[in-house]
């Protein structure tokens, strides 16, 4: 049976502002949703809630993983129920190379004596890297520690293809990317779409969505989700912006951070 990641009614604030006024959606998996919407719309703040990232207090709402509220979860047990985020700005750590953090990570979410072999890690490794044309030597460096860009960018897919994830929650993973590292990043999404994987974008451009055909597309506004449809949605927003929605659905503009 497919889970089912379930967002309802959420309520977030920041030092007492409040960014997420009851956002509500349901994601299954085999299904590719986008967030879409103007700068300062929550976005970002939505992902971050999720996770369980510590500035972002939920006063109301619940996100069900399968029925069981994620938001009474340290932010280790949501990894290891099967939600991964990757991050808009991902972190240096010093020390740690990318293949331990990776091994690390794989084995955390597994039972004891069942880990995965050191060459059976190196295989899958070396296969997913070569995959999104990476340079081998990225194994060894430490963790995102000198990448570039784009390198982030293809750090972060690579992680979501070894954990192989139930949900993945992908934050402006277009950011700052040229066309080529979008292609291959783009190529890594797709290569895990399937029945056993559900997927939330948060992007501003439509350009990301040239690439990965998304099943819906959402826009947010004002910490809300105010409409929904298929990609022909994107497609509109790139070609004529968000004033329309704004006039359809009477919302004013706010300010907002």
């Amino acid at each position: 049976m497919a889970s089912v990641l379930e967002i309802k009614d959420l309520h977030v604030s920041i030092e007492g502002k409040e960014i997420l006024k009851g956002v509500n959606l349901t994601i299954k998996q085999g299904e590719v949703h986008a967030i879409m919407g103007p700068n300062g719309t929550g976005k970002s703040t939505l992902s971050s809630a999720i996770m369980g990232h510590p500035k972002y207090e939920v006063t109301q709402g619940e996100v069900l993983l399968d029925g069981e509220n994620v938001l009474e979860m340290e932010v280790d047990e949501r990894a290891q129920a099967g939600l991964f985020l990757a991050m808009q700005y991902p972190s240096e750590i010093s020390g740690v190379t990318n293949a331990d953090f990776l091994r690390s990570a794989i084995n955390s979410r597994r039972e004891e004596g069942q880990e995965i072999n050191l060459m059976q890690f190196i295989k899958k490794m070396d296969k997913q890297m070569e995959f999104l044309e990476m340079d081998p030597d990225m194994a060894t460096r430490y963790l995102n520690e000198g990448f570039s860009g784009g390198e982030k960018k293809r750090n972060e897919i690579l992680q979501l293809m070894m954990l192989e994830p139930k949900f993945a929650i992908l934050d402006e993973i277009d950011s700052g990317l040229d066309i080529d590292a979008l292609k291959v990043v783009s190529k890594g999404i797709n290569e895990m779409r399937g029945e056993n994987f559900g997927c939330l974008i948060i992007t501003h451009y439509q350009r990301l969505l040239n690439y990965i055909s998304p099943d819906f597309v959402h826009v947010m506004m004002q910490g809300r989700v105010v409409k929904s449809g298929g990609e022909e949605l994107a497609q509109r927003l790139e070609a004529e912006g968000y004033d329309w929605i704004k006039q359809e659905l009477n919302i004013q503009d706010e300010a907002a951070e």
